[in-house]
């Protein structure tokens, strides 16, 4: 395993962080417990969650991820070896049963914290970050910008920072992160911390794997030359990369299999071209489909860790064993080519 050093911050996170939206609903405590003891035994170190987990998020369950991981640490006593994130929710139908009035203001910043600080039974959350933003914008794949020109119901960037920045002070948090943002957010909130010495944040989770590769776009570069590099979630675009939903199977429990809605990645018949395509390069090569996809996102420079997710032991130590498969120039080559007729299908 290898570790990065997440730039302004003393934090070294290993290659690939372990996902855990799935506790709570697909997998059980238990299972949640053997994932964690394996995946820390492969080296492991950094372990990513949110207020809103499991995935669905339904109101009966919120928080049990949390939890789940607060009574393995608890159980375990090996916090300190590890670096915990997690997410605050904004607004939106995904949430608003989580708090009255959601926002991503001071009150709701603070009460999200203290709430997760409780679940996961600890005085300090290592890196906190903004799960999606509080405005009109596009994320979770969404296109074609609306533009709303009054009344437009959003929480200020600023405002953000300073609750966050409250919570610095106060140790609850260490570092603070983003997710789910666009070139224009990512550079607000550089800009605002620096202009009123804030913290700055260190890390931006956003989707990134061989289906959608629109982070290459207009966020690469500013990771980059920021110094502020992303955190890739979905590198196997929910699976679909490993080939296992290709013509029409529907392996029985499988993410897309029992929760239809998730299709973002299956739903297009480019995307199931362009899967075809990646799977069939990865059998000419001799490599594992999944493997070679998350060997992919491993291998961009912008990129600290790659936060994978299974459902089981076995998925678990494919995706962890992604670390020995290599791309080669040869192949890198392909894959590029392949970008090309497939350009981004599933944004």
């Amino acid at each position: 395993m290898e570790y990065k050093r997440l730039s302004h911050s003393s934090l070294h996170v290993s290659q690939i962080c372990l996902g855990t939206m799935t506790w709570g609903a697909q997998n059980t405590q238990a299972q949640a417990f053997e994932q964690l003891d394996y995946a820390i035994g492969a080296g492991v170190n950094f372990i990513d969650t949110a207020e809103m987990y499991p995935v669905p998020p339904e109101a009966e369950t919120q928080g049990e991820t949390e939890r789940i991981l607060g009574n393995y640490l608890k159980q375990r006593g090996n916090r300190d070896n590890l670096i915990i994130a997690s997410k605050v929710a904004a607004p939106g139908g995904k949430s608003d049963y989580i708090r009255p009035n959601m926002a991503l203001d001071w009150r709701n910043i603070h009460a999200a914290v203290d709430a997760s600080l409780a679940r996961l039974q600890l005085d300090t959350i290592d890196l906190y970050q903004v799960h999606w933003p509080d405005r009109n914008t596009n994320f979770f794949g969404e296109l074609s910008y609306n533009q709303i020109d009054e009344h437009e119901k959003q929480t200020p960037i600023i405002d953000t920072l300073e609750a966050l920045a409250d919570l610095v002070k106060a140790g609850k948090i260490r570092y603070i992160g983003i997710s789910n943002e666009t070139p224009w957010g990512f550079m607000e909130y550089l800009r605002l911390a620096e202009k009123h010495d804030l913290p700055k944040i260190i890390s931006v989770q956003n989707p990134y794997n061989l289906l959608n590769r629109s982070y290459e776009i207009g966020m690469a570069e500013i990771s980059h030359r920021e110094e502020v590099p992303l955190l890739a979630y979905s590198p196997l675009a929910f699976g679909a990369l490993s080939g296992k939903y290709l013509d029409n199977q529907w392996p029985e429990g499988a993410r897309m299999t029992l929760f239809k809605r998730f299709a973002r990645y299956t739903g297009t018949q480019m995307a199931l071209d362009a899967t075809k395509a990646y799977v069939e390069l990865a059998h000419e090569f001799n490599l594992n489909p999944a493997q070679m996809a998350l060997a992919f996102v491993n291998s961009r420079k912008f990129v600290a860790s790659n936060i994978i997710g299974a459902t089981n032991l076995e998925q678990l130590q494919q995706n962890i064993d992604s670390i020995n498969c290599a791309i080669s120039p040869q192949l890198q080559l392909r894959l590029d080519e392949l970008a090309l007729q497939y350009r981004v299908p599933c944004p």
